[in-house]
């Protein structure tokens, strides 16, 4: 007797099955599967439920697990990726039950540059619509980040069937557009979390289907999300965030690594707007300035996490804005901003005392000056990052190790101190990770 089978992504089946390399797809948890690493069409199948097949009699024999009852394997099952719950529904009729419950799917987790994605998704999401025709109610999360065969395609079919869900993973998946961001975000009401990094063809986030167009809202509606990362989308540029901010007036946290395109002029709107932003990263936006920190700065004591790091454009003058109007300031990275000088760390220091992490590597204008006066104000400090300070000297480093002694880890790489200073460190902030350069400090 055959059976017939139906796409999914349960297993990876190649014409060549002799190389073989491990994968691993977390489903909540790390686990391993395997995958078959062979250039070619890639087909996943899924079996329907095994059927009942005459069998010679033999000695019944009871397998230990067969004793666990209901509840308890579920709760087994709860810890496989997708595709192994995906295939212990082959095992028997009884395991075939358990796996497609749907308590087990309320997330889904695909990974590998061969998986057709887009087929994976629509069969798994068609599966999942038996009990309720059309619709899946309890899928939440979908993560196919690495998927790089993933389209537009697949991603519709999410946004049509999956109304519940809250959080959406694409992270380099370059053929996703803005037409199926549409789709998604116009039609999943409860979606928190978006992860678009690294998909270049996604300008913006909105309920108008015409990226371009500055519209109202789709029946005065705005969408939800509260996490947006954009890294990488190197076609963002000041249109499309003053749009993001239009339509997501509720983001918290903010992701735009290496956007180069964006400017001052786009922050202007996104302050204005999400005024809830507690996290923003504007790290390796060339053309951000002053200017663009200070309009950062109106986000006053909401921000605690501010990355800037290689603006290049940006000086002390734009560090005292957000100093001055942003005191709750947890963690500042300002890696290879040049223009900051020890007066913008004493500023920032004497205005932000609950500062946890601080990175001014890469500033050659930092010395021991600015360091003492942290050390002074900043008794909680728990990160510092000064590669690459060559100005630095035992003094201030003699100055952290009195006055900051919940210190967890210090980065002096590249910089020239004298290894007294570091075992001064040591001896105060016994907690203390010290990477460094100096062959002479053991």
């Amino acid at each position: 007797m055959r059976t017939l089978s139906t796409p999914s992504p349960a297993l990876l089946l190649n014409p060549n099955p002799s190389c073989v390399s491990p994968q691993t797809v977390p489903n909540g948890h790390e686990t391993s599967s395997t995958s078959f690493n062979v250039p070619g069409e890639t087909v996943a199948m899924v079996h329907p439920p095994p059927g009942t097949r005459s069998r010679p009699s033999k000695v019944p024999h009871t397998a230990l697990i067969d004793i666990l009852p209901d509840p308890v394997l579920l709760h087994v099952l709860s810890y496989l990726s997708t595709p192994q719950l995906c295939r212990c529904a082959r095992v028997c009729r009884r395991w075939y039950n358990l796996a497609w419950d749907p308590r087990l799917w309320s997330s889904i987790r695909l990974t590998g540059e061969l998986l057709n994605a887009d087929r994976a998704l629509k069969v798994l999401t068609h599966r999942l619509c038996q009990d309720t025709p059309n619709v899946c109610l309890t899928l939440e999360t979908v993560v196919a980040s690495g998927c790089r065969r993933l389209s537009d395609r697949g991603l519709r079919v999410i946004a049509q069937c999956c109304p519940e869900l809250r959080c959406l993973e694409v992270a380099g998946c370059y053929n996703v557009s803005n037409d199926a961001v549409f789709d998604v975000v116009s039609k999943c009401p409860n979606l928190e979390h978006l992860d678009v990094s690294g998909c270049p063809k996604v300008t913006c986030i909105s309920l108008t289907e015409e990226a371009s167009l500055q519209l109202t809202p789709l029946h005065g509606q705005q969408i939800g999300l509260r996490y947006l990362d954009m890294t990488d989308c190197v076609s963002l540029e000041d249109e499309g965030l003053r749009t993001i901010a239009f339509h997501c007036p509720r983001l918290t946290h903010l992701y735009l690594r290496r956007c180069s395109r964006l400017t001052d002029e786009s922050l202007r709107q996104l302050a204005l707007r999400c005024t809830a932003l507690r996290e923003l990263s504007l790290s390796d936006c060339h053309l951000m300035g002053d200017f663009g920190l200070r309009e950062v700065a109106r986000l006053e004591g909401r921000l605690r996490y501010l990355s800037v790091a290689h603006c290049m454009r940006i000086t002390d003058v734009g560090l005292r804005y957000v100093a001055r109007y942003c005191p709750r300031l947890r963690y500042l990275n300002a890696r290879g901003c040049e223009g900051l000088t020890d007066q913008g760390l004493s500023h920032l220091a004497r205005n932000c005392p609950r500062l946890r992490s601080v990175d001014v590597g890469r500033c050659p204008l930092v010395s021991d000056a600015g360091l003492e006066v942290l050390a002074r104000c900043c008794e909680g400090i728990r990160r510092l990052s000064l590669r690459g300070c060559e100005s630095l000297t035992g003094r201030g480093l003699m100055a952290l190790a009195a006055g900051c002694p919940e210190l967890q880890l210090l980065n002096v790489q590249e910089c020239d101190v004298p290894p007294e200073a570091l075992r001064l460190v040591r001896q105060h902030c016994r907690r203390c990770v010290i990477e460094h350069t100096i062959p002479a400090f053991y």
